[in-house]
């Protein structure tokens, strides 16, 4: 997404598709985490709602507002992606 503006995000169908699938990736990553380890899964911020966003890409994909999903690239999965991060890396220094 490295210099790739809200207008580009919104004009080009290919960039949206990619995005919100990854976050559908991440999204059903995280419900197989709550399903496996619910102390893991409520550990990371927000879980309960990227798997929700989840679901509204996959079930209700006419309510998607690209503002929102743009947003969330530089906000939650900032915050997503260093927590997940953390935690791979505690589990390997504890190997």
């Amino acid at each position: 997404m490295k210099g790739v503006t809200l207008e580009d995000y919104r004009k080009k169908r290919a960039i949206r598709s990619s995005v919100e699938r990854e976050f559908i990736i991440i999204g059903e990553a995280l419900r197989k985490i709550s399903a496996l380890d619910n102390r893991l899964f409520m550990s990371i911020s927000n879980s309960r709602s990227v798997v929700d966003f989840r679901n509204l890409l996959t079930h209700n994909y006419g309510a998607i507002n690209d503002n929102a999903v743009y947003g969330l690239i530089y906000s939650d999965l900032i915050v997503l992606k260093a927590e997940v991060a953390e935690l791979l890396s505690d589990l390997f220094d504890a190997n």
